[in-house]
């Protein structure tokens, strides 16, 4: 189908447009942006007036509980590529397993889902998973997700097996031991309640522990959400060095901080924790400069798991419908340009996974968000088409509600 989105404000970071011009689509790819390409003949016409064309989102975590629903809850927010996590049931850590995956999200013709191989058998840190093989069956990257691998000798090997073959390593930095039993930011809040803390050396100790193997294999290393200032710094310093590492921070990261807690509000408890405002201004500078990517961390969890005292509870929060406004609502209180806000969950994203969304440059997968960047929405469990209800946000007025998206040049949520 030729598709034409015409009076809209387009904005592409990856090629530093900000500007009021129309794309033009054709056979699932960008066909041209200003002028239709010659012979272009529109089947539809999208009229964008009053909002902004920018490239679908790519998040880089979210858990799938239920495909068909958590896909659908990924376009209705704008999000057209999703990087799944290994800790699936059972793990990813089988061809089959992956490329079940992959068949059944191309049946239902959503998002587009980029499995993330399990980096060991069973995620259990003990035996390497078969990554030439999973790479094949359409693994773009390893990880742990949240699993420990207590032998570093076994973190050691599957780094420089990975850099063998240019794999690229994804891991949580958190020591298990240091975090063990914790619930909470090890800070006043959590004494104040009786919290088991989780210090922020939990997370430092790991990154560094990871740094120094990276380093020391030459691995492509990206360290996932990254929850505190001394974690932020040290990753500043390993890529000053040369060191092959990027990372992401979670949206509710760049907005909560410890007291969010309040009196034990389940909804507020993730992994890693909400620590201190200052890590959190932190979080924000490095996002704002482009030292870490964003992502939805997408966890939905039922009302069973949420409605518990505070360290029973399961952590995470639904977050792919609410990736695009948080992020809106970041940059307003920043003063951050949307164009440079938009890198961060576009191109930015893309090229830590080495894909080709992200950009609606000429020739690209005609994955399309259209949306109005100030009309207003609250957030009620009626309107969150995932299954998960579970946010610290729910009854807030929300700016910027997505109206159109499009993949592969194909419209899959419209309002």
């Amino acid at each position: 189908m030729q598709i034409q989105i015409i009076n809209g404000r387009l904005i592409d970071p990856k090629m530093g447009i900000d500007a009021k011009t129309d794309l033009y689509l054709a056979n699932g790819r960008v066909a041209a942006l200003g002028q239709p390409p010659a012979n272009f003949t529109p089947q539809r016409t999208i009229d964008a007036n009053g909002m902004i064309i920018c490239p679908g989102l790519v998040d880089l975590s979210a858990r799938l509980a239920s495909l068909e629903s958590e896909l659908t809850a990924a376009v209705a927010g704008g999000v057209t590529a999703v990087a799944c996590p290994p800790d699936t049931k059972p793990p990813l850590d089988e061809p089959g397993l992956v490329e079940r995956l992959v068949r059944r999200s191309e049946t239902l013709g959503l998002a587009r889902v980029f499995p993330i191989g399990a980096l060991t058998q069973q995620l259990a840190g003990e035996k390497l998973s078969e990554m030439i093989s999973l790479t094949r069956a359409g693994c773009i990257a390893f990880s742990q997700a949240k699993q420990p691998i207590f032998d570093t000798q076994v973190l050691l090997r599957a780094m420089q097996y990975a850099a063998t073959f240019d794999y690229a390593i994804r891991l949580r930095p958190q020591d298990h031991y240091l975090a063990r039993d914790g619930v909470a930011h090890d800070g006043e809040v959590a004494s104040r309640l009786g919290l088991a803390g989780i210090p922020v050396c939990a997370e430092t100790v790991a990154i560094a522990t990871a740094l120094h193997l990276a380093q020391e294999t030459g691995a492509r290393l990206h360290l996932a959400r990254l929850s505190s200032a001394p974690g932020v710094a040290l990753v500043r310093a390993a890529k000053h060095n040369g060191i092959k590492v990027s990372c992401d921070v979670a949206i509710h990261h760049l907005h909560l901080s410890e007291v969010d807690i309040g009196y034990f509000d389940s909804q507020a408890r993730f992994d890693p924790p909400l620590r201190t405002g200052s890590d959190r201004d932190a979080l924000r500078v490095a996002a704002a400069e482009g030292l870490a990517a964003i992502c939805s961390d997408h966890t939905p969890v039922d009302a069973d798991g949420k409605q518990l005292p505070f360290a029973e509870a399961l952590p995470g929060a639904t977050g792919l419908e609410l990736l695009l406004p948080l992020l809106l609502k970041w940059a307003e209180e920043t003063n951050l340009p949307l164009l440079a806000a938009l890198a961060r969950v576009t191109c930015d994203p893309a090229a830590i996974l080495g894909i080709e969304s992200g950009s609606l440059e000429i020739g690209r997968p005609a994955d399309v968000c259209i949306f109005d960047p100030a009309e207003p929405w609250v957030l009620t469990p009626e309107v969150l088409h995932s299954q998960g209800k579970n946010t610290p946000f729910m009854g807030y007025e929300m700016a910027g509600r997505v109206h159109t998206t499009l993949v592969g040049g194909r419209v899959v949520f419209e309002i």
